[in-house]
C-alpha cells in the first residue's frame, strides 16, 4: 500500500509540473516574398514606362546620371539625398539635404545599390523585401514591402 501511495504522489507531482508549464514560445517563420515582389516591381516598371537593370540579388536599379566622382564601397561612409516610398507612391521617409551614413549600417539593398553610382550620380532603387526589411513589419513599413528610393549620391566621405 505504501508503494501505491508513493507512486500516486510521484505521478501527481510530475503531472502538475508538466501542466503548469505555460511559458511556451511561438516562432513565426518569415515569408519569402521574392516572387511576389518581382511581379510587383515588373508591374510598377511597366505601368510607369520605366526600364531597369537587375542585379543577381534581385535589386532593380535605374541610373539617370552615373556621376563622375568617387565610387563607394560596401563599407564607405556616404552622404545621400533620398526619398523613400512604396509602389503606391506613399512616402515613408526622405532627406532632401542628405544624410551621412556608413553603407555597412543600412539595409542590404542600399549597401548594394548605392555602390552602383559615383559621387554626383542619381537614380532609382527598387528594393524587394529580402533586401529591405524582410517579411515582418518594421517602424511603419509593412512586412514584404517593395521599397522605392530616388537617390542622389552627394559625396563619398
Amino acid at each position: 500500500m505504501k508503494y501505491i501511495a508513493f507512486l500516486f504522489l510521484l505521478t501527481s507531482l510530475v503531472s502538475c509540473k508538466l501542466s503548469d508549464d505555460t511559458n511556451t514560445t511561438t516562432v513565426v517563420e518569415p515569408i519569402d516574398y521574392t516572387e511576389t515582389n518581382e511581379a510587383e516591381i515588373n508591374a510598377y516598371l511597366e505601368d510607369n514606362s520605366l526600364e531597369s537593370q537587375k542585379t543577381a540579388s534581385g535589386l532593380h536599379y535605374i541610373i539617370e546620371n552615373q556621376g563622375e566622382g568617387a565610387a563607394p564601397t560596401a563599407t564607405s561612409n556616404v552622404t545621400v539625398a533620398y526619398k523613400g516610398y512604396f509602389l503606391n507612391g506613399t512616402v515613408f521617409d526622405q532627406s532632401e539635404e542628405g544624410i551621412t551614413i556608413g553603407l555597412d549600417q543600412v539595409i542590404s539593398g542600399w549597401t548594394e545599390g548605392i555602390q552602383l553610382f559615383n559621387e554626383g550620380g542619381n537614380g532609382m532603387l527598387l528594393i524587394p523585401a529580402h533586401l529591405g526589411y524582410g517579411s515582418f513589419d518594421y517602424n511603419g513599413i509593412p512586412g514584404g514591402s517593395v521599397l522605392v528610393f530616388d537617390i542622389e549620391l552627394l559625396s563619398v566621405n
